[in-house]
């Protein structure tokens, strides 16, 4: 039983963004072990007062959240001028990032809205051209480690999309597909294949966590772990509410692909993704280019059978030639899903516990001590974790696995880790459970490393070549030992390239702890950029820096986006900054944070008419 003091879970029986019904206990335990270390308040008065967006004073700006108010309903605007609620992750705020780089009112939202409809979305985006407030967009706001529901331009309005229209339109048994609203969670979305029995024909695939959107996922370009792990090659197209006029004065909505089809285009929707002419998905991806309502997406045919396998490797050493070994099975889909290639030190994080019940020492954790307390878990002492599944029959999958185990052992002390001998809760289970398509709550569990338990990602792409993960993860150990935070790499193998995925974990609370946080992560972004690597996805806080080295041919890449956010959103109302994309309105006046700045906001925006900066 959880104490009183202990917010309520929403179910999905209770909330579009709530957990199944069979996951509550576990839910129950996670909240439990994150409350114990916790000296945030769920509560928090806002100090500054009503964030304004700037170019707009406060009667101005009050003046048109009266007015958006008679359009869309007022139950369904909210204004946030009294305190923010931070929450946990199944009751995430939609104003503000839980999990803050910087102070709680830094990046932060002056109201919410709640579409029902295209229509209402219609309605805000012509609002917000009116009257120049700046908008930002979300599914359901779990984008945690990345921002979560934060505005990059504080004062923005967000448009919460995923409370009203959260919609499974179509699962279509026939094709394995499905089109939903961007308040459809993987959780929600798996439920529904269970609950009209579809769940033994086909599978969804999930991230590490299910609660957030398939849309916002999507669109962020995240993975999975089944064969169908690249969500965004996944998707078929999109419904898309663009934020300028067309020339009959009215907001522009568009479809993509097969959707475009003036008569029958639901037919092959979500079947075949490009339609014809150019390929326009890819601008809607990471951008602030247009607000996506709709999206088709592909489901994975149940496959006959699965089978995970969990590996141990025992030095760190090993990482280069292992990657080598792993390079072709991948290629060749002998190593079939998106599988993780975890660092030991996560096997002890992802038990939920403090750090101080391994070690109460300053500095990165002892490797001894790290040994000594992996020695008594099932895992055994180990330097790295492999974590995969075998799909199909089980003649296939007995073929396939005895050529992996043959390739594996080629590493020294390599050992394949029995399932029968682990218990229910080991954290294996989870990733079996996620492999073959069923939603967990195990992941953010290693949050609770620190107190308030807090979390940035550094997300560098790189080819499956153990020379790249060999320099990937000496780089990240010399930042994280600078910093003296314990390095927690995983590295994530797709068919021809790998993310490495680097958690930093840090208490929210502890201000010099974050600075070295958000050094540590800078100063890695700068060292992968220099030997060649890029991050795929990163921090609302740092897109300006990472966009900044994709700067190929004098920031040509850039001044493309430029282009097409000036053509399509001429008064720069979406997203300003959302992956370093400015608006003109705000371009080259100092909202651009490289990292050191004391001021996120820049010197104001210019006006719609006149001489803006260039």
């Amino acid at each position: 039983m959880a104490p009183l003091s202990l917010p309520v879970t929403p179910t999905l029986r209770d909330a579009h963004s709530g957990i199944p019904e069979r996951l509550l206990h576990k839910a129950t335990h996670a909240k439990l072990l994150i409350y114990d270390g916790k000296t945030v308040s769920d509560t928090i008065p806002l100090q500054r007062g009503l964030p304004i967006p700037q170019g707009i004073s406060k009667k101005a700006f009050l003046s048109a959240i009266d007015e958006i108010r008679d359009l869309l309903g007022a139950e369904h605007v909210q204004l946030n001028d009294k305190e923010i609620k931070n929450g946990w992750y199944m009751e995430s705020p939609n104003t503000h990032d839980m999990m803050p780089l910087f102070d709680f009112e830094e990046f932060i939202a002056s109201a919410v809205v709640y579409p029902g409809s295209v229509e209402d979305v219609k309605l805000i985006v012509k609002w917000a051209n009116k009257h120049l407030v700046p908008l930002f967009p979300l599914s359901i706001g779990r984008n945690l480690g990345y921002g979560g529901s934060a505005p990059r331009v504080r004062g923005s309005v967000t448009i919460d999309l995923g409370r009203r229209m959260n919609r499974i339109l179509d699962i279509n048994a026939d094709d394995f597909t499905c089109l939903v609203e961007p308040g459809v969670t993987f959780y929600a979305l798996h439920e529904e294949l269970v609950k009209r029995g579809l769940d033994d024909k086909m599978w969804i695939d999930t991230p590490d966590l299910g609660g957030g959107s398939v849309i916002g996922n999507t669109l962020d370009r995240g993975v999975g772990y089944t064969p169908y792990g690249d969500h965004w090659a996944c998707h078929s197209g999109l419904e898309v509410v663009l934020p300028g006029f067309g020339e009959d004065g009215d907001v522009r909505v568009i479809r993509t692909g097969m959707g475009a089809l003036g008569v029958g285009g639901e037919k092959t929707w979500q079947c075949f993704p490009y339609g014809f002419g150019p390929y326009n998905d890819g601008i809607f991806s990471q951008s602030n280019l247009g607000i996506v309502t709709k999206m088709g997406m592909t489901l994975m045919p149940n496959p006959g059978g699965f089978e995970s396998f969990m590996y141990t490797f025992p030095n760190e050493s090993d990482l280069a030639p292992l990657i080598e070994i792993i390079r072709p099975l991948r290629i060749s889909n002998i190593l079939e899903n998106v599988a993780q290639l975890r660092h030991g030190l996560q096997t002890l994080s992802v038990k939920g516990h403090p750090r101080t019940k391994y070690f109460d020492g300053t500095g990165p954790m002892p490797e001894d001590i790290v040994r000594n307390h992996l020695r008594q878990t099932a895992t055994g002492e180990c330097a790295w974790v492999y974590y995969g599944m075998s799909y199909g029959p089980a003649h296939i999958r007995r073929y396939k696995l005895e050529i992996i185990d043959k390739e594996f052992h080629r590493i020294p002390g390599c050992k394949r880790v029995d399932p029968s001998t682990l218990p229910a809760d080991e954290y294996f289970w989870s990733r079996d459970r996620i492999a073959s398509g069923t939603p967990d709550l195990e992941e953010l569990k290693w949050v609770n490393w620190m107190p308030n338990g807090s979390h940035i990602a550094f997300s560098p792409v790189s080819p499956i070549r153990g020379k790249d993960a060999e320099n990937l993860f000496e780089l990240a150990r010399k930042r994280h030992s600078e910093a003296g935070i314990d390095l927690m790499p995983a590295f994530c193998v797709g068919l021809r390239e790998m993310h490495l995925i680097v958690e930093i974990v840090f208490d929210a609370e502890d201000a010099g702890m974050k600075r070295r946080a958000e050094k540590c992560l800078r100063d890695m972004i700068d060292d992968a950029a220099k030997l060649g690597y890029g991050e795929y996805r990163t921090h609302l806080a740092l897109m300006d820096q990472v966009a900044g080295t994709y700067n190929w041919n004098d920031n040509a890449l850039m001044k493309f986006n430029n282009t097409l956010k000036d053509a399509l959103d001429p008064n720069g109302i979406l997203a300003p900054g959302r992956c370093g994309i400015w608006p003109r309105r705000y371009r080259n006046r100092g909202w651009e944070l490289k990292g050191g700045e004391t001021n996120t906001e820049g010197d104001g925006v210019a006006p719609v008419s006149g001489n803006l900066k260039m």
